[in-house]
């Protein structure tokens, strides 16, 4: 199996380990090729990082001295939209926070002299993952933005004492660059409880699913 480049790493060395670790995983048991977490590069560690404003996101619009046309907090809808006063629904989602104001100045514009918005996110959406195989409770949960692989166990009701303590998977899709299959990333129950980096450093992003064997 040939997948060798994480998208967001050039280094060639982490390429060619992450190659050799796939090649051995092939042939071992039933549980398929996987990554081990400490091939996995830094940038995919982190949490999601993204300037653009989500479905789920809470926002803040300020229109300087228009309190009447100001919203203090609201939530993206899942289709993207927020309602704002004077102009109902307005597409947010996929826009950083300027540019959603610069956008609301000139809608605004029809209303007030010289509108000024400001747009901030007061909360970012919750990570929702799937987790699923040997926990308590499988099922879909949100997490906070600095959830890790433990949070989503532990949402999940903990292990079974059926699962493999080894055999813990994160299924993490746009991994690769060329491939669109989602990369399986394998830890250890007892490096995730005790806290045992890199395991302790990984953060979920929305739309992973861990996978306990």
């Amino acid at each position: 199996m040939n997948r060798s480049r994480p998208s967001a790493h050039p280094l060639r060395r982490v390429r060619v380990a992450a190659a050799a670790l796939l090649v051995a995983a092939a042939g071992c048991g039933g549980s398929g090729a996987y990554l081990w977490i400490d091939a996995v590069p830094k940038t995919m560690l982190a949490a999601e990082t993204t300037s653009e404003i989500h479905a789920g996101d809470v926002i803040g619009i300020r229109v300087w001295n228009q309190d009447a046309n100001s919203v203090d907090r609201a939530r993206v809808r899942d289709d993207g939209k927020v309602s704002v006063p004077f102009l109902n629904d307005v597409d947010a989602a996929g826009s950083p926070p300027a540019e959603l104001a610069k956008r609301l100045e000139v809608k605004l514009k029809a209303f007030i002299v010289n509108p000024v918005v400001t747009v901030i996110i007061h909360e970012r959406r919750p990570v929702r993952v799937s987790v699923v195989g040997q926990v308590s409770h499988p099922g879909v949960y949100d997490l906070d933005a600095s959830a890790g692989v433990m949070n989503a166990v532990a949402a999940a009701g903990g292990l079974t004492p059926f699962a493999d303590a080894s055999g813990l998977f994160v299924l993490r899709a746009g991994y690769w660059a060329d491939d669109p299959a989602p990369a399986r990333i394998r830890f250890r129950y007892a490096d995730l409880r005790t806290g045992k980096a890199p395991a302790s450093l990984f953060r979920m992003r929305p739309g992973d699913i861990v996978v306990v064997e």
